[in-house]
């Protein structure tokens, strides 16, 4: 049985979702990162960096959602291409995206625009601006595919939740035509509705208004 050390941040979901859609059996277990619960020895001696989310699987412990997203399709032998394959490349460029651009940068704007709105004006300009831009770059790309690469895939797991705080990002979806349609077909899909309420249920997946 996998244990999934998590909580309800896009990182967590990122690997609940995956769990759900591989139909792979597993336990959650929450980690209150509100409580510090993630510097707990126990927690720690899984996940050194001490951020969840986290899992084990027998005699394997593994930190980092990427990492966790690879090791998840392998065992299950769904949602990636085979390796050194063109769509393999494809969309382990966009899972850089997301660990390098799309992830950090929208958790900084939702840190200032949500959390400490009127603290620092050019920080809330930087971050808003930058989270509009990597909109920008996610809709032009989906305008030519209906999903992250040709077929629904681990990239798709990772990249979904971050935009599912679109309003933490003060984005408007509507000025995101490709995003929202995307948005909107995975958010429908049985398995991302579980994978969101994991490790504990805090309400339904954030929907855009409709124009």
């Amino acid at each position: 049985m996998i244990t999934l050390y998590s909580w309800t941040t896009p990182n967590g979901r990122k690997v609940s979702i995956a769990l759900e859609e591989m139909g792979l059996p597993y336990k959650a277990v929450e980690v209150n990162i509100g409580k510090d619960e993630q510097f707990t020895p126990d927690f720690l001696k899984i996940s050194p960096n001490n951020r969840i989310p986290a899992l084990t699987d027998g005699g394997t412990a593994l930190f980092e959602s990427g990492a966790m997203l690879m090791y998840l399709a392998e065992k299950s032998g769904k949602f990636m291409p085979p390796y050194g394959s063109d769509r393999y490349w494809q969309m382990m460029q966009w899972m850089m995206w997301q660990m390098g651009g799309f992830g950090p940068m929208l958790g900084q704007a939702h840190h200032f625009l949500k959390y400490n709105a009127g603290t620092s004006e050019y920080s809330e300009a930087r971050f808003h601006t930058e989270a509009k831009r990597l909109y920008g770059v996610l809709d032009r790309h989906l305008a030519t595919s209906p999903y992250i690469i040709d077929e629904l895939s681990i990239a798709d797991f990772a990249i979904w939740p971050w935009a599912s705080r679109f309003e933490w990002h003060q984005i408007d979806m509507n000025a995101f035509p490709h995003v929202k349609r995307w948005y909107l077909e995975l958010a429908a899909r049985p398995a991302f509705e579980r994978g969101y309420k994991q490790p504990s249920d805090v309400g339904e997946i954030p929907l855009p208004c409709v124009v």
